[in-house]
């Protein structure tokens, strides 16, 4: 499954960062993975995948920051929320209600 972003006009490091979650899409295609820029500074990700029920929380981050740490430190510096998260804790996720429907930040 494709990164669906969130904008019809991903800005560069937006860009940059899809293109180096679509490898990690590619090997692990039941991944729904998602990422917008909540404000000038600050890009969200979440990545939902049933392969995750198998890993903890600290293998999952390991696994994903094994990618991103290939980008450079200023574009990984614009994470501000990584949510790694199977389909059931994606459904009472209150992190993840509030990537679907952020509250407006204020720059």
């Amino acid at each position: 499954m494709a990164v669906k972003l969130r904008t019809k006009w991903p800005d560069p490091i937006l860009r940059q960062m899809a293109t180096i979650l679509e490898g990690y899409a590619r090997s692990h295609p039941t991944a729904s993975i998602e990422a917008y820029r909540q404000n000038d500074v600050s890009i969200r990700i979440r990545i939902i995948s049933p392969e995750f029920q198998r890993q903890s929380r600290v293998d999952r981050e390991d696994e994903v920051w094994s990618i991103l740490d290939k980008l450079p430190a200023e574009t990984t510096a614009e994470i501000s929320l990584l949510l790694l998260l199977t389909p059931a804790e994606a459904a009472n996720s209150f992190a993840s209600e509030e990537f679907d429907d952020p509250i407006p930040s204020k720059l």
